[in-house]
């Protein structure tokens, strides 16, 4: 059994913040943990803009706090985000968030990330290891 909090997690390896200025992410459950999902409290700034595409995982995210215009840059199709509102990347679409108020939500990746990713020139994450997935069938595959 593994229980921590969010708020124990700042100032630590799994508070990461990204490069562009735009998020901050507290990973809660990683890779490592090997139950083969990671769980994350984001936040996402006012003002800001971050374009993002989960080629290698999957994605659901439950705003908590604040709003944002969600883009499927895909389709086009705009969608208001707020507290209580769910999106699941269920497809690896490319998408951005144009944050109106600090957006603070949970998220779920499959496969886990290990912790430390941020978002490369495409708004990619690196796909983690097969043993990282914490998924015994892929680990004897590899």
């Amino acid at each position: 059994m593994i229980v921590r909090s969010f708020k124990e997690l700042e100032g630590t390896d799994r508070h990461v913040r990204a490069a562009s200025g735009t998020w901050e992410s507290k990973r809660i459950v990683l890779a490592k943990e090997k139950v083969g999902f990671s769980l994350h409290e984001t936040v996402l700034y006012a003002g800001t803009e971050t374009s993002m595409w989960y080629a290698n995982h999957i994605e659901a995210v439950v705003c908590v706090e604040g709003e944002a215009e969600l883009t499927d840059d895909e389709t086009g199709q705009k969608y208001t985000i707020t507290p209580g509102t769910m999106y699941l990347l269920d497809g690896h679409e490319r998408h951005t968030m144009r944050i109106k108020q600090d957006f603070r939500c949970i998220c779920v990746f499959n496969p886990p990330v290990t912790g430390r990713e941020d978002h490369d020139e495409n708004g990619v994450y690196p796909p983690p290891e097969p043993e990282a997935w914490g998924d015994p069938q892929l680990t004897e595959e590899a």
